[in-house]
Protein backbone atom coordinates (compact mmCIF):
# COMPACT_ATOMS: atom_id res chain seq x y z
CA UNK A 1 0.00 0.00 0.00
CA UNK A 2 2.89 2.48 0.68
CA UNK A 3 4.43 2.07 -2.47
CA UNK A 4 1.67 2.46 -4.19
CA UNK A 5 1.12 5.90 -2.21
CA UNK A 6 4.63 6.54 -3.02
CA UNK A 7 4.13 5.97 -6.56
CA UNK A 8 1.11 8.20 -7.06
CA UNK A 9 2.95 11.25 -5.57
CA UNK A 10 5.73 11.04 -7.37
CA UNK A 11 3.72 10.70 -10.78
CA UNK A 12 2.42 14.12 -9.41
CA UNK A 13 5.47 15.82 -8.34
CA UNK A 14 7.00 14.47 -11.99
CA UNK A 15 3.87 15.86 -13.90
CA UNK A 16 3.55 19.40 -11.58
CA UNK A 17 7.19 19.85 -12.47
CA UNK A 18 6.42 19.14 -16.06
CA UNK A 19 3.13 21.34 -16.36
CA UNK A 20 5.02 24.12 -14.95
CA UNK A 21 8.27 24.13 -16.82
CA UNK A 22 6.59 23.56 -20.38
CA UNK A 23 2.86 24.63 -19.66
CA UNK A 24 0.16 21.86 -18.80
CA UNK A 25 -1.46 21.84 -23.05
CA UNK A 26 1.95 20.90 -24.22
CA UNK A 27 2.66 17.65 -21.44
CA UNK A 28 1.47 14.68 -22.28
CA UNK A 29 1.36 11.51 -20.49
CA UNK A 30 3.93 9.69 -22.48
CA UNK A 31 6.59 12.28 -21.32
CA UNK A 32 5.41 12.36 -17.89
CA UNK A 33 5.77 8.11 -17.55
CA UNK A 34 8.86 8.78 -19.92
CA UNK A 35 10.05 11.36 -16.87
CA UNK A 36 9.52 8.67 -14.23
CA UNK A 37 11.01 5.82 -16.40
CA UNK A 38 7.77 3.55 -15.84
CA UNK A 39 5.38 2.19 -18.74
CA UNK A 40 2.28 3.79 -19.94
CA UNK A 41 0.06 1.11 -18.73
CA UNK A 42 2.16 1.59 -15.42
CA UNK A 43 0.73 5.36 -15.49
CA UNK A 44 -2.72 4.50 -15.82
CA UNK A 45 -2.94 2.29 -13.51
CA UNK A 46 -3.01 5.72 -10.78
CA UNK A 47 -3.88 8.15 -13.13
CA UNK A 48 -6.41 7.95 -16.52
CA UNK A 49 -5.64 11.36 -18.12
CA UNK A 50 -3.55 14.25 -17.51
CA UNK A 51 -6.58 16.20 -16.09
CA UNK A 52 -6.95 13.44 -13.36
CA UNK A 53 -3.75 14.17 -11.83
CA UNK A 54 -4.41 18.32 -12.05
CA UNK A 55 -7.77 17.45 -10.04
CA UNK A 56 -5.57 15.19 -7.49
CA UNK A 57 -3.61 17.89 -6.75
CA UNK A 58 -6.06 20.15 -6.01
CA UNK A 59 -8.05 18.03 -4.14
CA UNK A 60 -5.28 17.18 -1.96
CA UNK A 61 -4.22 20.69 -0.93
CA UNK A 62 -8.31 21.32 -0.71
CA UNK A 63 -8.73 18.57 1.99
CA UNK A 64 -6.48 20.75 4.68
CA UNK A 65 -7.60 23.68 3.38
CA UNK A 66 -11.46 22.29 4.45
CA UNK A 67 -10.21 21.64 7.74
CA UNK A 68 -8.82 25.39 8.61
CA UNK A 69 -12.08 26.24 7.03
CA UNK A 70 -14.12 23.76 9.25
CA UNK A 71 -11.95 24.38 12.33
CA UNK A 72 -12.76 28.42 11.77
CA UNK A 73 -15.87 28.77 11.02
CA UNK A 74 -16.74 26.79 14.88
CA UNK A 75 -15.41 30.27 16.69
CA UNK A 76 -15.87 34.03 17.25
CA UNK A 77 -13.86 36.41 14.91
CA UNK A 78 -11.92 37.27 17.01
CA UNK A 79 -8.25 38.53 16.44
CA UNK A 80 -7.11 35.40 18.44
CA UNK A 81 -8.84 33.08 15.79
CA UNK A 82 -8.08 35.02 12.63
CA UNK A 83 -4.54 34.60 13.68
CA UNK A 84 -4.66 31.17 14.24
CA UNK A 85 -6.73 30.62 10.92
CA UNK A 86 -3.86 32.36 9.04
CA UNK A 87 -1.23 29.96 10.86
CA UNK A 88 -3.08 27.06 10.43
CA UNK A 89 -3.68 28.08 6.61
CA UNK A 90 0.34 28.68 6.48
CA UNK A 91 0.74 24.83 7.62
CA UNK A 92 -1.83 23.70 4.99
CA UNK A 93 0.18 25.37 2.16
CA UNK A 94 3.45 23.71 2.60
CA UNK A 95 4.99 22.51 -0.48
CA UNK A 96 1.69 24.22 -2.56
CA UNK A 97 4.32 26.95 -4.09
CA UNK A 98 4.62 24.73 -7.24
CA UNK A 99 0.36 24.50 -7.45
CA UNK A 100 0.12 28.26 -7.27
CA UNK A 101 2.74 28.72 -9.55
CA UNK A 102 1.63 26.70 -12.02
CA UNK A 103 -2.44 28.33 -11.19
CA UNK A 104 -0.20 31.66 -12.12
CA UNK A 105 0.99 30.34 -15.44
CA UNK A 106 -2.11 28.30 -16.73
CA UNK A 107 -5.00 30.61 -15.47
CA UNK A 108 -7.06 29.14 -19.03
CA UNK A 109 -6.53 25.49 -17.80
CA UNK A 110 -7.10 26.44 -14.00
CA UNK A 111 -10.42 28.51 -15.46
CA UNK A 112 -11.45 25.44 -17.42
CA UNK A 113 -11.06 22.61 -15.27
CA UNK A 114 -13.66 22.80 -12.40
CA UNK A 115 -10.75 22.96 -9.89
CA UNK A 116 -10.26 26.93 -10.06
CA UNK A 117 -13.49 27.51 -8.94
CA UNK A 118 -13.70 24.91 -6.24
CA UNK A 119 -10.64 26.91 -5.23
CA UNK A 120 -12.05 30.42 -5.52
CA UNK A 121 -15.06 28.97 -3.39
CA UNK A 122 -12.28 28.45 -0.51
CA UNK A 123 -10.72 31.16 -0.70
CA UNK A 124 -14.03 33.00 -0.20
CA UNK A 125 -14.54 31.37 2.70
CA UNK A 126 -10.95 31.63 4.02
CA UNK A 127 -11.88 35.51 3.50
CA UNK A 128 -15.00 35.65 5.52
CA UNK A 129 -13.22 34.15 8.56
CA UNK A 130 -10.71 36.50 8.35
CA UNK A 131 -12.47 39.78 7.64
CA UNK A 132 -15.09 42.19 9.48
CA UNK A 133 -18.41 41.38 7.82
CA UNK A 134 -18.56 45.16 7.92
CA UNK A 135 -14.97 46.04 6.44
CA UNK A 136 -14.20 49.18 4.73
CA UNK A 137 -12.89 48.42 1.16
CA UNK A 138 -9.70 49.32 2.66
CA UNK A 139 -9.73 46.35 4.72
CA UNK A 140 -11.45 44.12 2.55
CA UNK A 141 -7.91 44.63 0.72
CA UNK A 142 -5.72 44.09 3.03
CA UNK A 143 -7.67 41.27 3.90
CA UNK A 144 -7.14 39.46 0.37
CA UNK A 145 -4.14 40.65 0.12
CA UNK A 146 -2.93 38.87 3.47
CA UNK A 147 -4.31 35.43 1.69
CA UNK A 148 -2.68 36.36 -1.48
CA UNK A 149 0.80 37.30 -0.14
CA UNK A 150 0.77 33.70 1.47
CA UNK A 151 0.18 31.90 -1.81
CA UNK A 152 2.48 34.29 -3.91
CA UNK A 153 5.43 34.89 -1.33
CA UNK A 154 6.35 31.24 -1.22
CA UNK A 155 7.20 31.17 -5.01
CA UNK A 156 8.23 34.79 -5.11
CA UNK A 157 10.55 34.43 -2.80
CA UNK A 158 12.32 30.89 -3.89
CA UNK A 159 15.38 32.69 -4.89
CA UNK A 160 16.13 35.01 -2.23
CA UNK A 161 18.43 34.31 0.98
CA UNK A 162 17.39 31.83 3.51
CA UNK A 163 15.66 28.77 4.31
CA UNK A 164 12.14 27.70 3.60
CA UNK A 165 10.48 27.64 6.86
CA UNK A 166 12.55 30.91 7.66
CA UNK A 167 10.33 32.47 4.40
CA UNK A 168 7.28 30.92 5.43
CA UNK A 169 7.21 32.59 8.85
CA UNK A 170 8.15 35.93 7.19
CA UNK A 171 5.05 35.70 5.08
CA UNK A 172 3.03 34.24 7.79
CA UNK A 173 4.11 37.55 9.48
CA UNK A 174 3.46 40.02 6.76
CA UNK A 175 -0.12 38.35 6.17
CA UNK A 176 -0.79 38.70 10.11
CA UNK A 177 0.23 41.99 10.09
CA UNK A 178 -2.69 43.03 7.08
CA UNK A 179 -5.31 41.60 8.56
CA UNK A 180 -4.63 42.99 12.18
CA UNK A 181 -4.55 46.25 10.56
CA UNK A 182 -7.86 45.45 8.95
CA UNK A 183 -9.56 44.07 12.07
CA UNK A 184 -8.21 46.92 14.39
CA UNK A 185 -9.53 49.75 12.32
CA UNK A 186 -13.24 47.54 11.59
CA UNK A 187 -13.09 47.63 15.69
CA UNK A 188 -12.12 51.38 15.75
CA UNK A 189 -14.80 52.26 13.57
CA UNK A 190 -17.48 50.44 15.60
CA UNK A 191 -16.40 52.05 18.86
CA UNK A 192 -16.65 55.40 17.28
CA UNK A 193 -21.00 56.58 16.65
CA UNK A 194 -19.57 58.99 13.91
CA UNK A 195 -18.56 56.57 11.92
CA UNK A 196 -15.06 58.27 11.81
CA UNK A 197 -12.25 55.93 12.66
CA UNK A 198 -8.93 58.67 13.89
CA UNK A 199 -9.78 61.58 16.47
CA UNK A 200 -7.52 63.58 14.24
CA UNK A 201 -7.27 63.76 10.64
CA UNK A 202 -4.60 65.60 8.38
CA UNK A 203 -5.77 68.23 6.59
CA UNK A 204 -4.01 68.86 2.81
CA UNK A 205 -1.29 71.22 4.36
CA UNK A 206 -0.42 68.51 7.10
CA UNK A 207 -2.06 70.26 9.78
CA UNK A 208 -5.04 68.86 12.03
CA UNK A 209 -8.44 68.99 10.96
CA UNK A 210 -11.36 68.16 12.50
Amino acid sequence: MGSRGNTRQRIQDVALDLFVEQGYEKTSLREIAEKLDVTKAALYYHFKTKEDILISLFHDLSAPIDEVIAWGQGRPRSLETKTEVLRRYSEALRGAAPLFRFMQENQGTVRELSVGENFKDRMLLLLDLVRAPDASLTDQVRCFSALFTMHAGSFALKDAEGDFEDKRKAVLEVAIDLMTQAHLEAGAGRQDPTGQVRTSRRGPSGTASG
